[in-house]
C-alpha cells in the first residue's frame, strides 16, 4: 500500500493489523487531555510496527501518518501471531526488531539531554541525514513537531532555524 505525505495509517485506539515499512517515514502522535497533538515516535524503512504488539496483540497507541510517500506491507495480525507459535526462533527476529528501536530511542534521548537547544536540533539534523540525505528536516516536520522532538518552543526552533541555516 502507497501512503502519501499526511495520509493516516490508524488512529490512536483502533485495533488491527501490524505493518511493516518499506519505504519513506511515518510519524506517530497522541492526543493529549487538552485535544493538541504530540510527536513521540518517527517510524523508520524496515520498521515492523506496532511495536507494543509485536508479541501480543493491543489496541493502537498512537496515530500514525506518513511524513513523505510511504509504501507499507499490511501483515494480518492473525498470521502474525499464528507464525511466532509455529516458529518460535522468530521470537529471536522481534527480539533484534525491537532492540533496534530500543537503540533509536537511546539516540534520540541523547539529542533530548544534549546542554544547548542548538546542539540538540544539531544532533537531530544528523540524524535525519543519516536515514534521509538531504532532505531538509523542515521539509518533513513542523517547527512545532522539531520542538517536541528536541523538548523545545515552536518559537525556539523557529529561531534557531534562521540561525542555523544549514538546518
Amino acid at each position: 500500500m502507497i501512503l502519501h505525505k499526511g495520509e493516516v495509517l490508524f488512529r490512536q485506539g483502533d485495533t488491527g493489523p501490524l505493518y511493516k515499512l518499506r519505504s519513506g517515514l511515518c510519524k506517530v502522535t497522541r492526543i493529549q487531555e487538552d485535544g493538541s497533538m504530540f510527536l513521540f515516535n518517527l517510524l523508520l524503512p524496515g520498521e515492523v510496527f506496532p511495536h507494543h504488539s509485536l508479541l501480543t496483540p493491543k489496541d493502537y497507541h498512537g496515530t500514525a501518518i506518513a511524513v513523505m510517500t510511504s509504501e507499507i506491507e499490511v501483515i494480518p495480525a492473525d498470521q502474525w501471531y499464528k507464525t511466532l507459535e509455529k516458529n518460535p526462533e522468530q521470537y529471536r527476529d522481534v527480539a533484534l526488531l525491537l532492540q533496534s528501536k530500543l537503540r533509536t530511542m537511546q539516540q534520540r534521548i541523547d539529542q533530548l539531554t544534549a546542554v544547548t537547544p542548538r546542539e540538540r536540533l544539531q544532533l537531530l539534523y544528523e540524524w535525519f541525514q543519516g536515514n534521509f540525505g538531504r532532505t531538509p528536516i523542515r521539509e518533513l516536520l513542523t517547527q512545532e513537531e522539531i520542538g517536541q522532538l528536541i523538548g523545545v518552543r515552536r518559537e525556539t526552533v523557529n529561531r534557531l532555524l534562521k540561525e542555523m541555516k544549514h538546518v
